[in-house]
């Protein structure tokens, strides 16, 4: 995972896988499915070069908007593509990881991770985290390549079967209610936590 551009941006090889995922990952109706009220606390885990975040920005009416990732070089290229929301306090660009993001418990309206899911190294430490740092009556999006039109490129990325129902499962042990669904070119798992 250490020579994999995408784990940990950085250098060269970082700042090019940043601008790769700001040119391929389009995720307007990933948008609908996370359902962002007006006055909700938001988070991206994994936020990359920030492409989802300035979406976020855009097109919905949350009240803040927060990241967490493990790669400076990221919240570097982040900060950059959504330098007007940062410096106005609507969005905070914070160095962490998907199993500790550092946030308090029950702090955040609605969680969205796209495209990260497979390179977590403990995938039921980042749900129970996830769990723990959502309110009640809040969501959970976890996305991954595949979806009802995936470009050829992504098609090669889908996880096998086994391993999206290993997804599922374990958000099903955490979570209320959980459901799966294809959106475009993403598989999207939707947790909610009821209580």
């Amino acid at each position: 995972m250490t020579n994999n551009p995408f784990a940990l941006p950085s250098g060269w090889l970082g700042r090019l896988a940043g601008r790769l995922m700001l040119w391929t990952n389009k995720h307007d109706d990933l948008i609908e499915v996370l359902d962002v009220r007006p006055g909700d606390d938001v988070l991206e885990v994994g936020y990359g070069p920030g492409g989802f975040i300035r979406l976020l920005t855009e097109r919905t009416d949350a009240a803040s908007i927060r990241g967490v990732d493990p790669s400076p070089e990221m919240r570097d290229q982040a900060g950059r593509h959504n330098r007007k929301a940062v410096r106005a306090g609507r969005v905070r660009l914070d160095l962490g990881t998907a199993d500790r993001t550092g946030l308090p418990d029950a702090s955040m309206d609605r969680v969205v991770s796209v495209r990260n899911v497979a390179i977590w190294p403990d995938l039921d430490a980042v749900v129970a985290e996830l769990h723990r740092i959502v309110r009640p009556g809040g969501v959970v999006i976890i996305a991954w390549h595949g979806g009802t039109n995936p470009p050829r490129v992504v098609k090669s990325l889908r996880l096998p079967e086994d391993e999206l129902s290993r997804i599922e499962r374990a958000l099903r042990d955490r979570f209320d209610e959980t459901t799966r669904v294809q959106v475009g070119s993403l598989e999207v798992f939707k947790a909610v936590r009821s209580r």
